[in-house]
C-alpha cells in the first residue's frame, strides 16, 4: 500500500521557452510529458480511468513533479495525492489542483490543465521570489470523472463525507469489479477510505483552475474568468423492461420492445430541455441480450440533466419521467427510474470569488468575467466544507469530454499567470 507523507527533491529541469525558475519542468515540458499517458491510438481520446494502469502512470507523474520541487508528498486515506510546501499541520492552507483521470475517450485538458497549471504557478511564484506566509498544497483528486464506477468525484466526496465508505464499497465497474478490489489491485487500502475532517480543517481556501466547458470566454474575448456557481445536476437510470423475442419472426403487434420506449424518451429529454432552457442527455445505454436479431428484454439508459436552478431541473426531469412512463405503457413495457447521484446548486464562496476578481483586475482595472457552469467539479464538492473558487481558461470551441477539447498555448500560459497571481494574493501576504 502506498502511504504518506514522504518527501523528496530533485535537481532543476532543463529550461524551455525562455527563462524558467529552477524548480521543476516548465508548463510546456510537463504538458508534453503527461500528454501521451492513457491516449488511445485509434480515437486520440484519453482513457485514464480510476485505478487502472494509465491512472497509475498519471499518479507516478504527480509524485515525480512533487519530488522535483522538494515538496512533501502524501496520499490520503481516500487515494487523493497531495504535494505540500510548508507545514501541512499549520492550518489555513491555500490549496490548488484538480484531477488527472478522464471520461471515456475524453480530451487532454479537462482536469490535467488544472494540475499542470498548479505546479507551473508554484514555479512562477518561486521565480518571483515572493515569501509564503501560509502553507500551499497541490492536489490530484482521485476518480473525479466517475468513468469506471459511475459516480463522479469519488475522492472528494469521500473526503467531504458526502459518500460513505459503505456506499463506496458497493460501487462496481462494467466488468463487475468492485471499487475495493480495484483500489487494492492498484496498491491502496480500501478499508481506510472515509471522511477526512482533519484534513479539511487544515484548508483555508481551495482554488481550482479548469478549462472552460463552454464558449462564454471565447464570445467575450477574455482569456480567464472566475466561476460564480455550479448548476444543480444529477444522473438518473431508466430501466425499460420488455420481452426478448426473435427479430425476424415476431409480429410488430405482438412485441413488447423496450427500445421503442427508450428512443422516444431520448427525444422527450431533448424537448423538455429546450422548453426549459436547460440540458438533458442520454449518453450511456446498456441493452440485453444485445443481439442484432433479438428484440431486447432490457434497455437501460442513463440521463444526465442540469439547469440553472433547482425548480427548472425538477421540471425537466419530471417531464422526462412522465413521458417515459407514457411510452412504456403504450408499448407494454415496465419502467423503473433510479436517481443514482445528485448535486444541488453550488454557490462558490462570495468573498473568495470577489477576492479572485479583485486580484486579477487590480493591475489592469478590467472587470473579470464571472461565469456559471453546468459541469460538476471537486471544488463544488468541497464548497460545503471549505471556501472554494474556480478559474476558467478560454476554450475557443466550447468542446469538452472529447478528443477535440482545446485551449490555445497562450491562453494556458495566461491561466498559469492568473493562478500564480491568485495564489500570491492568498498565500504570500
Amino acid at each position: 500500500m502506498e502511504a504518506g507523507p514522504s518527501s523528496s527533491s530533485g535537481g532543476p529541469a532543463v529550461p524551455g521557452g525562455g527563462p524558467r525558475p529552477a524548480h521543476g519542468a516548465s508548463f510546456h515540458e510537463m504538458w508534453r510529458e503527461l500528454l501521451p499517458i492513457g491516449r488511445h491510438p485509434d480515437t486520440g481520446g484519453y482513457r485514464r480511468h480510476a485505478w487502472t494502469g494509465a491512472d497509475a502512470e498519471c499518479r507516478d507523474w504527480f509524485r515525480e513533479q512533487a519530488g522535483a520541487r522538494g515538496l512533501t508528498y502524501e496520499v490520503d486515506r481516500n487515494g487523493n495525492q497531495w504535494a505540500w510546501l510548508g507545514d501541512p499541520a499549520a492550518g489555513d492552507a491555500v490549496v490548488t489542483g484538480s484531477h488527472l483521470d478522464s471520461v471515456p475517450d475524453g480530451g487532454a485538458f479537462d482536469g490535467p490543465l488544472g494540475v499542470v497549471s498548479s505546479f507551473a504557478a508554484l514555479d512562477e511564484l518561486r521565480g518571483r521570489g515572493v515569501p509564503f506566509t501560509k502553507p500551499l498544497a497541490i492536489v490530484n483528486f482521485g476518480d473525479e470523472e466517475g468513468a469506471r464506477f459511475g459516480l463522479a468525484c469519488v475522492g472528494s466526496r469521500l473526503t467531504a463525507g458526502q459518500l460513505t465508505a459503505e456506499q463506496a464499497h458497493r460501487l462496481t465497474d462494467g466488468d463487475g469489479v468492485g471499487l475495493p478490489r480495484a483500489m487494492e489491485a492498484a496498491g491502496y487500502d480500501p478499508e481506510a477510505i472515509g471522511p477526512d475532517p482533519e484534513r479539511l480543517a487544515r484548508i483555508g481556501a481551495f482554488v481550482e483552475l479548469h478549462v472552460e466547458q463552454g464558449r462564454a470566454l471565447d464570445l467575450s474575448g477574455d482569456r480567464v474568468g472566475v466561476a460564480s456557481a455550479i448548476w444543480p445536476h444529477g444522473r438518473w437510470r431508466f430501466d425499460f423492461r420488455g420481452e426478448a423475442n426473435h427479430a425476424g419472426t415476431t409480429r410488430l403487434a405482438d412485441r413488447r420492445d423496450p427500445m421503442l420506449s427508450y428512443a422516444q424518451t431520448v427525444l422527450a429529454a431533448r424537448r423538455e430541455a429546450e422548453l426549459a432552457g436547460a440540458v438533458a442527455t442520454f449518453g450511456k445505454i446498456a441493452v440485453e441480450p444485445n443481439g442484432v436479431n433479438a428484440i431486447p428484454s432490457l434497455v437501460r439508459g442513463w440521463l444526465d440533466s442540469r439547469a440553472a436552478d433547482q425548480q427548472t431541473l425538477d421540471t425537466v426531469v419530471d417531464g422526462v419521467q412522465k413521458a417515459a412512463r407514457e411510452y412504456a405503457d403504450a408499448h407494454g413495457v415496465d419502467l423503473d427510474v433510479v436517481r443514482e447521484s445528485f448535486t444541488p446548486v453550488v454557490e462558490f464562496d462570495h468573498a473568495l470569488r470577489d477576492e479572485l476578481a479583485r486580484i486579477l483586475g487590480k493591475d489592469t482595472g478590467l472587470t473579470v468575467p464571472v461565469l456559471g457552469t453546468g459541469a460538476g467539479h471537486d471544488a463544488g464538492i468541497l464548497s460545503g466544507s471549505v471556501p472554494t473558487a474556480m478559474l476558467f481558461v478560454r476554450n475557443p470551441t466550447g468542446v469538452s469530454h472529447s478528443p477535440a477539447e482545446f485551449a490555445a498555448e497562450d491562453d494556458c500560459v495566461a491561466g498559469v499567470r492568473a493562478l500564480a497571481d491568485v495564489l500570491e494574493g492568498l498565500a504570500c501576504r
